[in-house]
């Protein structure tokens, strides 16, 4: 899916949800553990629930490969359930040089379907342009992601310009791609960094994640994270798809799917 595509059907939805699938045989409703593939029909139920309250989804590929052979069927299966109607996000996080990032991108982009990758910036430039060669294909790149750690390394100061870490990844890695097929992973758990986000890429899509579970507030993101094409898509994956494990479990995902995408109308 290209740019104009993406910002087409976000305001064709008033939405810019993207629902993540990080679908545990553990967590799965009972009912379902006796299908034939119950990572399967949990996915096909969430996706028919919110298809039309959301523009993309992001299958963690973790939670698949953990699977082995099984778990990679479930996770083909998913992404050609959801079809050419969303932008289908490997969160994968990769990153390698040369054959082995092209080859990673060929599994994610040819043989899976999936419309970007997440991949990770340590590597530097050779790790990440081989997933660039591919048209209407995405990296959405790590630079300030939501969890705990990130105060590692993300958000250390660099000793010759005092540029905290994720803003030299954000500056440097510009002239890699384009708007057209560059993104940043930027966590709401970090909503104050918005603005300094918008500075240096002030059109670029960011993918974030944070919102929900690990209470990231839609609002505040909003105030410095859009731009003229929206700009961004917010990911939810436990708050949406373990809302219930009952027998209602795809209505509960649709109620809170639903919440997340009025406001979000009501602030684009």
């Amino acid at each position: 899916m290209n740019r104009s595509t993406l910002i087409a059907e976000i305001n064709r939805k008033k939405s810019f949800l993207c629902v993540g699938l990080d679908t545990e045989i553990s967590k799965i409703p009972a009912h379902l553990k006796d299908t034939d593939d119950p990572v399967f029909e949990f996915n096909k139920a969430i996706i028919d629930a919110t298809r039309d309250l959301c523009v993309s989804y992001k299958p963690n590929l973790a939670f698949y490969e953990a699977l082995g052979a099984d778990g990679w069927r479930s996770l083909e299966k998913t992404v050609a359930y959801i079809g050419d109607s969303h932008f289908v996000i490997a969160d994968a996080k990769r990153g390698d040089i040369g054959n082995t990032s092209r080859l990673y991108a060929e599994a994610f982009f040819n043989r899976m379907g999936a419309d970007a990758v997440t991949v990770a910036p340590y590597m530097g430039e050779d790790s990440v342009t081989p997933f660039m060669g591919f048209p209407d294909k995405w990296v959405i790149l790590l630079a300030l992601t939501s969890n705990k750690g990130s105060a590692d390394f993300q958000l250390t100061q660099q000793s010759d310009n005092h540029e905290k870490f994720f803003e030299k990844v954000l500056r440097r890695s510009q002239v890699w791609g384009s708007i057209g097929n560059l993104m940043y992973v930027v966590g709401a758990t970090h909503p104050e960094a918005f603005k300094r986000v918008r500075e240096i890429v002030p059109e670029h899509f960011l993918l974030v994640p944070g919102v929900g579970a690990q209470g990231g507030d839609l609002a505040s993101i909003c105030k410095y994270g859009l731009n003229q094409d929206c700009g961004l898509l917010v990911n939810s994956s436990r708050g949406i798809i373990y809302a219930s494990n009952g027998l209602g479990f795809a209505e509960r995902a649709r109620e809170e799917a639903e919440k997340l995408q009025k406001e979000m109308a009501g602030l684009l």
